[in-house]
């Protein structure tokens, strides 16, 4: 069995263990909440102008998050994978383009997960990564190796670009 073969069997056998209308409708409003990163680049201006004290690191973990999702863009149209096709599987939701390597998604959400815990110096926002993930695979939109990468490029940008020790003004 290809490797392609094994991410269609596991996006079919993830959609089957998903297919309650309320698990659905979850991964809907989760990948509308996720779209273009508006909800977290929302929540990152938020923190910014909650917390003055800390204002400079959060406008620069909300454009990390920014960044990961263009990043995102910009490899989707360089890696060109095409979307799942399987007519087994289904789509549960609109896509603003055919390409799905890496999940923008995925890549957003991860990157708002690791540089905000930073600064809120707690771990519960990290609790998102997984359900985005997952909510991806659900609606039949990525395989699981578009949103494990998109996931990595977003821990790593939050890592890196807004590191969880540099919370300081700087």
């Amino acid at each position: 069995m290809s490797v392609q073969e094994h991410e269609v069997a596991s996006l079919i056998r993830a959609q089957s263990l998903t297919a309650s209308p309320q698990i659905r409708a979850g991964a809907v409003i989760c990948s509308h909440a996720g779209e273009h990163a508006l909800t977290w680049t929302a929540l990152g201006l938020l923190g910014g102008l909650l917390d003055p004290g800390q204002r400079r690191p959060w406008l620069r973990a909300t454009a990390t998050v920014v960044g990961a999702h263009g990043l995102s863009i910009v490899l989707k149209r360089v890696v060109r994978r095409h979307r799942p096709a399987d007519p087994r599987i289904q789509v549960l939701v609109a896509t603003p383009s055919h390409w799905s390597f890496p999940s923008a998604h995925a890549a957003s959400t991860t990157a708002a997960a690791v540089a905000y815990s930073g600064l809120l110096r707690a771990r519960w926002p990290l609790c998102s990564v997984p359900v985005m993930m997952a909510s991806r695979v659900i609606l039949g939109v990525h395989y699981p190796s578009d949103v494990l990468s998109g996931a990595a490029l977003g821990a790593a940008l939050g890592r890196w670009v807004a590191p969880v020790r540099g919370v300081s003004g700087s």
